[in-house]
Order: structure tokens, then C-alpha cells, then sequence
């Protein structure tokens, strides 16, 4: 039976530990999750007692790490996906279109997956919708949509769900898109990359002009590199938008034949076609090392291909066992049977072998290493092809013609061309987050080791925060080896002493190697010019890599891992584990009832209705605090009875998983309503949900769990140093502008008894 460090047993216990519904754990050690990922695994083998052993000892030891998705569901009965990635389908320019795609996406998030968008395909801003006499909203509001959904969906109990956006480097939008979440808190579920062109970057290099076009039409011209240096301001203050080299994804991609790509997963790992899939795995690096820390410390190769080979076939059963949210989602999955094994634990193991991560010696170890992977991985998918057939969509004389299957070796190549391949694409590395933690807080991914020993901040059931020390895998090792009083030799580096260059040419050795793409973030220092920042993306683009995603702190996105103090200084957030929740990982239990619960009720009345709105707001003691934890919406009116219904569902479900639950205010008071809103208390609310939401705040602030508006205001003017009176004038002016229904715009004001935009000149009167 493996032991495991207090965070990796509560990480286990957590997140992948099979418990039934009232709680009782199914899983009594983390033998049995092995055991019982191995026999799902092995259901589709002839011999599955065989097959099930096999898979059991490569995940004996962590040596390979299925991702969180098949560990967590994988023989539990449980109707969820055991697929990580999804792309969903083209989002037609069309209402009824737009929705019907947000409902496939809160499916897709129910049952636990991470989806990509590309929202390049809705007209901008002011676009003329024919046919209802108005403008479009433009693709950004609709992602405010999303934005909010994913809010509410907690993805299959375990975590709210992860998104990617992307928009072309054309679309007349992007200036919008660039600056969208410049804005605290805004589209905080969305990771945002812009998908970049060959032609976009050799017009930045040439000073070229660039149009900005949809449907044809040519919106407006401006300099490529104005656009550019626009992009890479808002990267270096806020960490985003990330950039994908769409054109460098598509020409290298294998299926290039009969797919075109336009988005990715949300971190980014796994460029997808419309309804694409793919699950992941990653072969641990760092327990694979024989005679860590001696110049004889090396990985034997035969091993690796050895793991690889089975990993690649207990990926493709999963591809079998696994259910999907949606019909086409499940045959894009089998007619390319596309997986995603990876690595982990790089850092480590090039630690362990006295490599500096980025030196010359670490480029050789990592480039060796993958290449040993790659073959090994279509040698064992044509394998597979033998025995049970290629995937349905395998075009030999195409296939073998794209440009990343051309470069394997010369066996690999002739056993496809002999058997055909099962899996169309077969290699990403992903950020393998909480997967790495459990493996005894392996360095996770290609990532560099966030720092030795440091502080993760764990949600607990009742809201709070346990803040857990953390000590990397290699480090632990070398202090039994040597002693606590034995000198870290050199090539014991963090993300602190590296600079960029050293990501780079990383990112870029393993590149090589990949067929999809690969999660990887570049930790800057705060105090790097915007020059050299600026640089990293260029030189991303010169070395051959399929993306670019840059961190450097700042105070819109902040920092979760700590390192201890005072011995170590402060280092930057490691954003690899951003689909991770931003490094907290969420208790999946929710918190528990009392007989009896302290509450208060509230009247509403809406000028439109004929009858009042009663909102009950019943409230939970939690160490000594007083926090929301169940709602009820109730009116006579029966127009209103299933959206209150839903409503007072969906917030308390919000309610009672604990944690900072106040972005529900936020987010009702953010709707407003197109036929116009009403003037309530001697203010503009945009709509009933709105009033609702003032109700939820105005009660979260009587009992302190939440500050009132006065000290979030003086906190909000200390933090942006507003202490003149003209900046005081001009956020009360700010203040008295409401949203617009028509434009959207904060530009709605009140003037002898009507509603005036002066942005686009809506009025209503009354």
C-alpha cells in the first residue's frame, strides 16, 4: 500500500477518491483507485484480468498519471466524461443559434469537461442585424453570457467549470477582446488568446498596414503593429490575452486533411476541431530516474517506451469506456480517436539527472526523452491499429504525408504505413496541476519547479482556507539523501532564478516532439522592461512554437502559492494550475443543514407586476461567521413561477458549496432587462433579477459578510489613489450612469423624468 504525504492524501481524498452518495469512501486506500482505474480501463480487452494487472503497475508508484477527469470517474458508475478537453461546435451568427450553444456548453460543464470557443464567427459591435431593425451586441457580450453560466455550472460536483476564447487577429472586435479583462472580475471564468496569423506577424515585422474584416467587409484599417503593441501591454499588466499561432497549429496538424482548427482547450494543450475531444494522461519523469543525483543518473529509455506503450493503450480503451454530454461530441472522439499523453515531473527529473533546467544539457535530456515517447507512442497506436483497426477517418497517403508524421523515425513510420494508426494525434503536454500534487507534489508538466518548499491554500468544506506547506518531489529526495544541512548544488533552480529565454527554449525543445500542443507559462519578473516582455512573443514565434502564454504579477489577477518567508523572498505565481481553480482546490461536499436556520424575508415590488415578490434568505454559523446558505424567490404572479423556481435552486446550490460566494450579487445585478428597467429607491435597476440582487447584498451586508457600499468604496479609491476632488466628480458622474438596454453601455442617465443614453441616444419616458 503507498503512503502518501498529508497533501497529497487530501488531494486524493478530495478529488479522486471514490466515496458513495451519502460520503462513505468506496476507495479505502489509493491502491484501490489504482485498482479500480486499472479494471475500467481494461473492460474493453479480451483478457481483461491481464490487461487490468498491466495497467495497474504502471500506475503503481505514480509512474503514469491518467488525467483528474479519468482518475475521479473511471469504474464509479457515475454519468460524467472521463474527456478533459472539448472544443465546441461553430457558434452560427444567429439568436437562436448563440443559445442553443450555450446550452450545449452548460451540458458540457455538467458533466465535468473544459471547453474552447472561438467567437470569431459573430458579427461586431454595431454590425446591422437585418431583419429586426437593430445592431448587433458584438462577440464580447456574448461571452459575458458564458461567463455567467459557467459561474453557475459546478462541473460534475468537483469544480466549476474551465473556458477558453479565442477571436482572429482580424476580427474588428479585437481591440475589445484585448482589453476585456482589464476589468476586475470580468470574465474571470475565460482564459482569452488571440489566434494569430503568419500574415498578422510578418505585418507587424514589415510595419504593414492590417484591415480588420468580417463577412467581407472591411471595418477599419489600423497598423499591425499598433495591434501588436496593444496585445502586448495588456499581456504584460494584466497576464492576458494568451496567443495561439493558428496558422503553425493547422499547417502541422495531422489531420489537416479533412479538419481546420480555430480554438483550444481551456489551457490551451489541445487545439480542436468543432466538437473535438480529448483526454489526457502523463507519463511521471521523475519517478522513472535510476540513481537520482550521481553523474550515473539517467532514465532507461527501454522503460519509457515500455510505459508509453501502455499508457497509449489505456487511453485509447478510455476513448471506449468514457460517456460524452453530446452525440457529436462522442463521434468526433471515435472517428479520430485523438489522446494526449504527455509528460510530468520534467523539472524534477532533470534535477535528479544534475541538469539546469534551460541549459544545453536539460534541451539534450528533454529532447531525448520526448523522442523516445513520440515513436514509442505511434509505434504502440499502429500496434493497436493491427489489432482492433485505424481510426474511421485514416487516409494513408495523406496522412503520412503531414509534416509531423513525416519527421518520425523511419521504423515508426513504416509500422503506420504498414498498419495504419488508432489515434490520429497522440501527444500533448498538459499543466497536470493536482494530478502532480497527489504523485507527492511532482513538478508539474514541462514547468519548471514553482519553488522547493512553499504554501498551497486549500478551500475547506466550510469555506475557510488551510494553508498546507508543499515540498517538491526532487527536493524531499535529495534532504533524505543528504541531509538538511547539505548546499543545493546548482542545477537546483526554481522559477525564480530562470529568466525567460529558459522557459523559451523549453517550451520550444519539447515542441518539437508534440503533435498537439503543449501548456506552458512563461513566469516573468515584475520588474522586466515591456520591451524584453514584448520579445518573448517574437522569439515564441521564431523557435517553432505553437503558442505563447507569458506571467507576470500584477494586481487584477494576484497570486495564490506563497513561498515561506523569510528564508525565501516572495517569488511569482505559477499559472500552469489555472484550470485548477487558481491553485485552490474545491471541496466537493456541501455544507450541511440545521433543524433551524436564522433568516429574514424581503418584499419587492416590480412596477410591471401585478404582484410582490417575497425573497427569504436563510443563513448558516460557520466558526463564529454568518454566511448565506439557502434562498427562496416567491410571488403570486404565475408568469414568473419557473425562473424563480431555477433561481432559488441554482443560488442556494451556489450557497451552500461556501466559499466567496458575494459574485452572485454581481452577476444579477449586471442583467438587465431590453425592454428597460425601472427607477427603484431613487436609483435606475436594469431589471427584476437586478432588484433581486440588491436584495441578496443588501442582506449580506446587515449581517457582515459583506462590508457596506461606503467601505468598498474607500477601499476601491485607496487602492486607485483617488484623492482629488475631480477624480471624486468623476466617479460619482461615473456612478450615476446606468446600463443602457439598447447599447449596453454605462451611459444611461435620468433628465425631467426620462431615461437618457448618451452614448446611443436611447429614451424612455415615464
Amino acid at each position: 500500500m503507498q503512503s502518501l504525504s498529508p497533501i497529497s492524501s487530501r488531494i486524493w481524498d478530495m478529488k479522486y477518491r471514490l466515496k458513495d452518495a451519502a460520503g462513505t469512501p468506496v476507495d479505502k486506500s489509493v491502491d484501490d483507485t489504482w485498482r479500480r482505474v486499472a479494471d475500467a480501463l481494461a473492460g474493453p480487452e479480451a483478457d481483461r484480468p491481464a490487461a487490468a494487472e498491466s495497467f495497474y503497475r504502471a500506475l503503481a508508484d505514480f509512474r503514469f498519471l491518467p488525467a483528474g477527469r479519468i482518475l475521479a470517474g473511471a469504474g464509479s458508475g457515475r454519468d460524467v466524461t472521463l474527456f478533459n478537453c472539448f472544443v465546441m461546435g461553430a457558434i452560427p451568427d444567429a439568436m437562436d443559434g448563440i443559445f442553443e450553444h450555450l446550452k450545449e456548453a452548460a451540458l458540457t460543464m455538467q458533466q465535468g469537461g473544459g471547453i474552447g470557443y472561438d467567437f470569431s464567427t459573430l458579427r461586431p459591435k454595431g454590425a446591422p442585424v437585418h431583419g429586426v431593425g437593430s445592431d448587433a451586441s458584438g462577440p464580447i457580450s456574448f461571452m459575458d453570457v458564458w461567463d455567467a453560466m459557467c459561474r453557475t455550472i459546478m462541473s460534475a460536483g468537483y469544480r466549476r467549470g474551465a473556458m477558453m476564447a479565442t477571436l482572429r487577429c482580424d476580427h474588428p472586435d479585437i481591440e475589445d477582446f484585448t482589453d476585456a479583462k482589464q476589468q476586475p472580475g470580468r470574465l474571470r471564468m475565460f482564459n482569452l488568446s488571440i489566434l494569430v496569423s503568419d500574415a498578422f506577424m510578418q505585418a507587424v515585422k514589415s510595419d504593414a498596414s492590417w484591415d480588420l474584416v468580417f463577412g467581407g467587409t472591411t471595418y477599419r484599417t489600423l497598423a499591425a503593429r499598433d495591434l501588436w503593441d496593444r496585445i502586448m501591454r495588456s499581456t504584460y499588466a494584466f497576464a492576458e490575452p494568451g496567443v495561439i499561432f493558428i496558422d503553425r497549429i493547422n499547417y502541422f496538424n495531422n489531420l489537416g486533411y479533412i479538419e481546420s482548427i480555430q480554438a483550444t482547450n481551456p489551457c490551451g494543450e489541445q487545439p480542436l476541431p468543432p466538437y473535438g475531444a480529448c483526454l489526457l494522461g502523463s507519463i511521471n519523469l521523475a519517478r522513472l530516474v535510476e540513481k537520482p543525483f550521481t553523474p550515473q543518473a539517467a532514465i532507461d529509455l527501454s522503460a519509457l517506451g515500455d510505459l508509453t506503450a501502455t499508457a497509449v493503450r489505456m487511453l485509447d480503451n478510455a476513448i471506449d469506456i468514457s460517456r460524452f454530454p453530446l452525440p457529436a461530441q462522442q463521434r468526433e472522439a471515435r472517428d479520430k480517436r485523438r489522446i494526449g499523453l504527455g509528460v510530468t515531473g520534467l523539472a524534477d527529473a532533470l534535477i535528479m539527472c544534475r541538469a539546469r533546467y534551460g541549459s544545453r544539457a536539460a534541451i539534450a535530456l528533454t529532447e531525448g526523452w520526448l523522442q523516445v515517447v513520440v515513436n514509442s507512442a505511434y509505434r504502440a497506436s499502429a500496434a493497436l491499429a493491427a489489432e482492433k483497426g485505424a481510426f474511421p477517418l485514416f487516409d494513408k497517403q495523406r496522412y503520412l504525408k503531414a509534416p509531423f508524421v513525416a519527421g518520425l523515425d523511419k521504423k515508426t513510420r513504416a509500422r503506420i504505413a504498414q498498419h495504419g494508426v488508432r489515434n490520429a494525434l497522440l501527444t500533448s503536454i498538459a499543466p497536470t496541476g493536482t494530478i502532480s500534487i497527489l504523485a507527492d507534489n511532482a513538478s508539474s508538466g514541462i514547468e519548471p519547479v514553482f519553488s522547493f518548499r512553499h504554501t498551497r491554500n486549500v478551500l475547506m468544506p466550510d469555506g475557510s482556507r488551510k494553508a498546507e506547506p508543499v515540498t517538491d518531489f526532487a527536493y524531499a529526495l535529495f534532504r533524505r539523501q543528504h541531509g538538511e544541512e547539505c548546499e543545493l548544488p546548482d542545477y537546483f533552480v526554481d522559477a525564480m532564478q530562470l529568466s525567460p529565454a529558459d522557459h523559451l527554449v523549453m517550451q520550444a525543445a519539447a515542441q518539437k516532439y508534440i503533435d498537439s500542443s503543449i501548456s506552458k507559462t512563461i513566469n516573468c519578473p515584475e520588474d522586466i522592461s515591456f520591451e524584453s516582455f514584448a520579445d518573448i512573443y517574437r522569439q515564441a514565434y521564431e523557435l517553432g512554437c505553437k503558442g505563447c502564454t507569458t506571467y507576470r504579477p500584477n494586481a487584477v489577477t494576484g497570486a495564490v502559492l506563497e513561498a515561506p518567508a523569510p528564508k525565501e523572498p516572495p517569488q511569482p505565481a505559477a499559472s500552469s494550475d489555472s484550470q485548477e481553480a487558481g491553485s485552490i482546490v474545491y471541496m466537493t461536499q456541501p455544507l450541511g443543514r440545521p433543524e433551524e436556520l436564522p433568516g429574514k424575508t424581503y418584499k419587492i415590488r416590480w412596477p410591471e407586476t401585478d404582484h410582490a415578490f417575497y425573497i427569504t434568505i436563510n443563513d448558516v454559523i460557520r466558526e463564529g461567521r454568518r454566511r448565506p446558505f439557502e434562498i427562496f424567490i416567491n410571488s403570486k404572479n404565475m408568469e414568473h413561477y419557473s425562473w424563480t423556481v431555477a433561481l432559488t435552486r441554482m443560488i442556494s446550490a451556489v450557497f451552500r458549496r461556501g466559499g466567496d460566494v458575494s459574485f452572485v450579487v454581481e452577476e444579477l445585478k449586471a442583467v438587465f432587462d431590453p425592454r428597460g428597467g425601472q427607477w427603484m429607491g431613487g436609483h435606475y435597476v436594469p431589471s427584476l433579477l437586478a432588484a433581486i440582487g440588491e436584495v441578496i447584498e443588501r442582506h449580506m451586508v446587515d449581517i457582515g459578510f459583506l462590508p457596506t457600499a461606503e467601505a468598498r468604496r474607500e477601499t476601491a479609491m485607496a487602492a486607485s489613489g483617488q484623492n482629488g476632488g475631480e477624480d471624486q466628480a468623476a466617479t460619482a458622474l461615473s456612478a450615476a450612469r446606468k446600463q443602457c438596454p439598447k447599447c449596453g453601455a454605462a451611459g444611461l442617465v435620468r433628465q425631467e423624468g426620462c431615461d437618457l443614453c448618451l452614448d446611443c441616444g436611447y429614451s424612455k419616458c415615464s
